[in-house]
């Protein structure tokens, strides 16, 4: 089976290790193998898993980056080898991020999200990101560089 155009959120969510409220992504709205948008439109909601006392911080993009992120490395090993399972990976550093605003519950929805890989292998992918809102202003953008197949070594003690 080729990998999806398009998914809705429930698509999203058997696909990525994000699961219950934290599944943030709602639409797939076109991918590639460098490339992958997706929009979101949860950001106003008032019991958002990621939104404190005064909003959702324009921070929390980085969340929907890495999960636009899982969604597009899945979708590649998806397209090239079906039936194979994605490498799990975790964020490993956050670059070059840009906030053009601090907070993310007032931007006109839906959010869209646009991450590109840059570069990339078997163990490693650094991919560049943009939030926007639904009128095409720029909110977020920066780097991120994700590491796959290395567990998190937790120190004993």
């Amino acid at each position: 089976m080729a990998a999806p155009a398009t998914l809705n959120h429930a698509g999203i969510a058997a696909r990525i290790p994000h699961a219950g409220r934290m599944a943030l992504l709602d639409r797939l709205l076109g991918w590639n193998a460098d490339e992958l948008r997706c929009s979101a439109s949860g950001h106003a909601d008032p019991e958002h898993p990621l939104r404190g006392r005064d909003g959702l911080p324009a921070t929390a993009a980085i969340e929907y980056a890495a999960q636009a992120m899982a969604l597009h490395g899945g979708l590649r090993v998806e397209a090239t080898d079906p039936g194979a399972r994605p490498l799990p990976g975790f964020l490993a550093s956050a670059r070059g991020v840009r906030l053009h605003v601090t907070r993310l519950d007032d931007a006109a929805g839906p959010l869209l999200m646009t991450v590109t890989r840059q570069a990339g292998d078997a163990e490693q992918a650094l991919y560049r990101f943009t939030l926007d809102d639904g009128n095409g202003r720029r909110l977020v953008e920066g780097r991120a560089a994700v590491v796959l197949n290395r567990p998190l070594e937790v120190p004993q003690g």
